[in-house]
């Protein structure tokens, strides 16, 4: 089947960046999410990397006005119902996905085809839950999306071939590269990247270095462009922490024990950029390690 409208749950950092890419790519875009604020939030945000890539020769002006005018934002859900694609980009915690689901099922097409941005959930669980689960996958982009080239396409047992067609279909027409994975837990990327994080963050916990040792040591030893600590703190502490209890979870394998320090570090809210302070404290004109 091909895909003409696109439908995106959730207008915060992934969502945004999902609307933005897909509109820009040619599709029409429904971007969904419950605030009003988040909406408006998200919409000038896309405004602005837009117009960023315009500065730097990526697109034209027109190019910009002609994306903008394809992206629709709607506080209502089921308004999605009618899209080729549905991509689910709200926060890393299955009762919500599956809440979302839920309400969307009653108004979906029947070409529908669901699927979650999730970083680490069961793809199979999520659809065995819907009506549709070989019109079912992951769709998993990495952030900031409108940079990142890979997308991660995950199937779940029921997944058919023309699901995984159509979603590839779409990865090539964004120019981005499509890598498959199979559903065991966090996919490929943070089943790899997830323990790394970890372990630099067991390195500050046991004080085998502090923050800015640790990330200076994979930046200039590894070739790594931001250290484990940063990149922890870009992604979200909470987002890390989730991702760890997944792993460890779902493989039972004591390697995967989220380190204490970082479920400390999500206990006070300190979770990274997004909430000011993490590894690093983003208050003041530099970002200062706290540890």
């Amino acid at each position: 089947m091909e895909i003409r409208t696109i439908g995106v749950v959730g207008a915060g950092q992934m969502g945004n960046g999902i609307a933005h890419v897909m509109a820009l790519a040619g599709y029409e875009v429904a971007l969904n999410d419950i605030s009003r604020e988040a909406l408006d939030k998200a919409m000038a945000t896309i405004r602005k990397n837009l117009d960023r890539q315009v500065s730097r020769e990526k697109i034209t002006q027109d190019e910009l006005e002609v994306a903008l005018a394809r992206i629709t934002t709607t506080q209502t859900l089921t308004d999605l119902g009618p899209s080729d694609l549905i991509i689910e980009a709200a926060t890393e915690r299955e009762a919500v996905k599956q809440a979302i689901f839920d309400e969307l099922l009653p108004h979906l097409g029947p070409q529908t085809i669901l699927t979650s941005n999730t970083s680490s959930i069961s793809i199979t669980r999520l659809a065995s839950r819907t009506d549709r689960p070989e019109k079912f996958m992951g769709f998993h982009f990495m952030n900031p999306v409108p940079v990142m080239q890979l997308v991660e396409l995950i199937r779940g047992i029921a997944t058919d071939k023309d699901t995984f067609e159509a979603c590839r279909a779409v990865v090539d027409k964004l120019g981005k590269t499509a890598a498959s994975a199979e559903d065991f837990p966090a996919f490929i990327v943070n089943r790899i990247l997830m323990p790394m994080i970890n372990e630099a963050v067991y390195t500050l916990y046991e004080g085998v270095g502090n923050v800015q040792s640790i990330d200076q040591s994979l930046k200039l030893g590894a070739n790594h462009p931001m250290g484990p600590l940063e990149l922890a703190d870009f992604i979200g502490l909470d987002t890390c922490l989730a991702i760890m209890n997944v792993l460890h979870d779902g493989l039972a394998d004591t390697k995967y024990r989220p380190c204490p320090l970082l479920t400390k570090y999500v206990e006070a809210g300190w979770l990274g950029r997004k909430a000011g302070r993490g590894f690093y404290d983003y208050r003041g004109e530099e970002p200062v390690p706290t540890r």
